[in-house]
Order: C-alpha cells, then sequence, then structure tokens
C-alpha cells in the first residue's frame, strides 16, 4: 500500500479508533520510554540539563497526541506543524544540531512503532489495520521533521540577519566622523560577537567590480559593499595571514587598503583608503590589478590632503616656469627636478637624463634666471621639489585626459624617494 502524504485516516474505522484510545490511555508510559531512548542514543542530549529534559517531554508528548488526533480523524495539521516550527527554531537558538533533532524524531517513531506492535499483537489487531496505522506513523515523522526543519532554517536565516544588521551598526560606529564614545562600540561589538583588535585597517573598494565580484572574506572581517565606495575593515592588519588574505582576495578588485591604526581610529584610515583610491581611478597612483597600500604613498596622500591648496602652492612655487612653452616648461621642470633630487650635482643630472653636460650647463643657466637664489636657499629648495614632485605625480591624469598626443606638461612619474624626507 502507497503511504499518502496527508493520511486522512476514517473515523468510523472501529479497529483504528480504538487503537487510539488505547494508546491514549498510556500515553503517560509511551512518552517516558520515547524520551528514554532519545536520551540515551543522542549524544547531544544525554549531556542537556533539567530544563531541555522537561521540554523535550513536553514536545514528545505533544507529537504523539497530535499522531493520535490523526488515527482519531480530529487532526489539526496546521497546528502541530507549526507547534514543531516552533521546537525547531528553539533547538537552533539553544545551539543544539538539526540532525540531533531528526534522530530524535526518528527514535521517538520507532519506539512508538515497537509499541504499537507490541499492542496489535496483545489485542490481535488485524494486518490491514496495522498496516494503515504504520503508514500513518512515517508520514506523520516525515512531516515533523520537515516541520521542524523549517522551523530550524527559519530562526537560523533571521539570526543571521539580524547579526549582519549588528555588523553593520558596528561598522558605522566605528567609522564615525567624530568617533563613538567607547561605551557605545563595546556595546555594538557584543552585540555583533565582534571582538575589538587593537589596530585595524579600512579598505576601500570600488563599488561595481566589488558588488559585480564580491571578495570571499573571513568572518572577522566586517564588511559593507552597498557604500559609494565599498569599505571592509579588517582586525589586526598587520599579521602575515592578514597581510596574505588582502592580497590573495583583493587581487582584480580597484581598492585601497588604508594605514593600520588603533581602532577608535578607524575613521581616518577610511578616508584615507578613499582618498588613494579616488588618486588611484585618476591614474594618479598606478598600482596595477594590485591593490594601493596607503603606507607606501603617505607623502603622496599628505600632499593631496587639500588639492585646492596644493594648486595655490605649484602655482606659486612654479610660477616662473609659467612664461615657457609647455614643451620647454617640461623639459627644464625635469632637470631642476633631477638637480635638487642629486644634491644639485650637475654631473649626476647628465647621468640620471642621459644628457650632455654641456646640455645640462645650458639649461642650468637658464634655471638660474628663472628662479636666482630660490635654489640656493634650504627652505625654498625643499618646496620647489615638493611642488615639482606633486606636479609631476599629476602626469599621468593629464594624459589621460588628453584628447590627442601633444607636448606633456609634466615630466612623467617620479619615484617615492624623490621627495625630501621620504
Amino acid at each position: 500500500m502507497g503511504v499518502p502524504r496527508d493520511p486522512d485516516l476514517s473515523p468510523g474505522e472501529p479497529h483504528i479508533r480504538r487503537t487510539a484510545r488505547d494508546l491514549r490511555a498510556r500515553l503517560d508510559e509511551l512518552g517516558g520510554v520515547v524520551v528514554g531512548a532519545s536520551l540515551s542514543r543522542i549524544p547531544e542530549y544525554a549531556r542537556a540539563g533539567d530544563d531541555f529534559r522537561r521540554a523535550h517531554r513536553a514536545g514528545t508528548e505533544h507529537a504523539l497526541r497530535g499522531f493520535l488526533d490523526i488515527l482519531e480523524g480530529r487532526t489539526d495539521r496546521v497546528a502541530w506543524r507549526a507547534a514543531y516550527r516552533a521546537i525547531g527554531a528553539g533547538e537552533y537558538r539553544a545551539g543544539r544540531s538539526l540532525q540531533a533533532l531528526h534522530a530524535s524524531i526518528r527514535v521517538g517513531a520507532r519506539m512508538g512503532w515497537r509499541q504499537l506492535l507490541g499492542f496489535a499483537e496483545s489485542e490481535s489487531l488485524p494486518l490491514p489495520v496495522l498496516r494503515e496505522v504504520t503508514d500513518a506513523i512515517w508520514t506523520y515523522v516525515d512531516d515533523l521533521v520537515d516541520a521542524a526543519t523549517e522551523g530550524y532554517s527559519q530562526a537560523g536565516g533571521a539570526e543571521a540577519g539580524e547579526l549582519e544588521r549588528r555588523r553593520l551598526r558596528l561598522l558605522d560606529l566605528l567609522m564615525a566622523d567624530p568617533p563613538a564614545s567607547d561605551a557605545a562600540v563595546l556595546d555594538a561589538a557584543a552585540l555583533a560577537r565582534w571582538a575589538l583588535p587593537r589596530r585595524v585597517a579600512v579598505v576601500a573598494l570600488e563599488r561595481a567590480t566589488a558588488q559585480a565580484s564580491p571578495p570571499v572574506l573571513p568572518p572577522d572581517v566586517l564588511v559593507d559593499l552597498d557604500r559609494p565606495e565599498a569599505v571592509l575593515l579588517v582586525p589586526d592588519p598587520d599579521s602575515h595571514g592578514q597581510i596574505r588574505m588582502l592580497v590573495n582576495t583583493l587581487r582584480g578588485h580597484r581598492a585601497a587598503i588604508g594605514p593600520a591604526v588603533p581602532t577608535a581610529a578607524a575613521g581616518n584610515s577610511l578616508r584615507w583608503a578613499r582618498r588613494a583610491l579616488s588618486l588611484a581611478c585618476r591614474g594618479i597612483i598606478s598600482a596595477g590589478d594590485a591593490p594601493v597600500w596607503c603606507q607606501d604613498h603617505l607623502a603622496l596622500l599628505t600632499v593631496y590632503q587639500d588639492e585646492m591648496l596644493l594648486d595655490c602652492f605649484i602655482g606659486q612655487r612654479l610660477q616662473p616656469l609659467e612664461r615657457l612653452r609647455a614643451a620647454q616648461r617640461a623639459v627644464l621642470a625635469q632637470t631642476l627636478l633631477s638637480y635638487l633630487q642629486h644634491n644639485l650635482n650637475a654631473t649626476a643630472v647628465g647621468a640620471d637624463l642621459h644628457l650632455h653636460p654641456q646640455t645640462v650647463r645650458r639649461r642650468l643657466r637658464q634655471l638660474d634666471n628663472l628662479f636666482g637664489d630660490q635654489v640656493q636657499d634650504p627652505l625654498q629648495r625643499f618646496e620647489l621639489q615638493v611642488a615639482l614632485w606633486a606636479d609631476q605625480t599629476r602626469s599621468a591624469e593629464r594624459r589621460s585626459d588628453a584628447p590627442t598626443a601633444g607636448p606633456e606638461v609634466g615630466v612623467g612619474a617620479v619615484p617615492r624617494a624623490g621627495v625630501p624626507g621620504v
């Protein structure tokens, strides 16, 4: 006989009615047998305390009553499914496994079936009746397992969603400007189940690529890919493991990794990472398909903190070059920067730029006429070098914006070592 999915046993069947009535009279005994078998055979349940044992006994008796209701033709399928969804949710929140709950239901079914066989033998139940009741048991068990699984999964999904919201709230607090209070951060971290580290780094990612191909990250990294620049907050970023993780995970993403800072200063790391990402997108910082590490570009980030002020500074310090044609201005700027970088050594300039000494001397005379004593004054020499270096960093951006090829105003990229003190 096939097993119906939702059995509808006839209430007029006298043998089935009598079976249900007699089993209900023995419900307390039957519940004790089933609970005892579960506790002895399922390790998770054997270790549980008295509160769980009482709840398990109540759930078992509820399931047995639901089955007897089916036999008597007065089942409320909605009610007992709701009850077992609640039981499944409770098991998830208690930290017990779904496998243990499934095992408990099936152990109970086997013990109940054995009791039924003894009863059938003593009462000489007809075989067709025993077969029908047996089919009803296993169909009912399948439905209990399905309802419990649904409740367990829903509770897990709800908790995961709530935990994600708490982690996003924590991320907002950590990166707030001005910083949130220590108490608020500690409370939010506890709710998010996130251990506060000593130091963090914030990663800014280009949102489109981050959403199209989300990076796979360990659970200790806080993530928000829905911001204008997607962000990651990485704990203990100086460790070899985290550095390796960032290199491998961010390969192929346009990203900038902020400096490692105390946790309370995460907003600063975010601000610097965003600035570095903006400069990388403009071609001012070149990193290929690797992420930009802010710690490798601190001088550049310092100079670019206020670009309007930087424009004013460059315009003032390099004003003598403005009277020249663009091509001549680029050549002399390149020569002057090399001259300053090599401590005013004309021979070193010739080697650096692959120029004939006479060409170097001619250019230096032109520069002397333009800048006069500025090259000899230590402070003005320093400012000139910074202004020239900052102007050079924009050459890539100017090339990408130029509609056609032509003479460059800048003189190409310069290494970080070109900035005094870096």
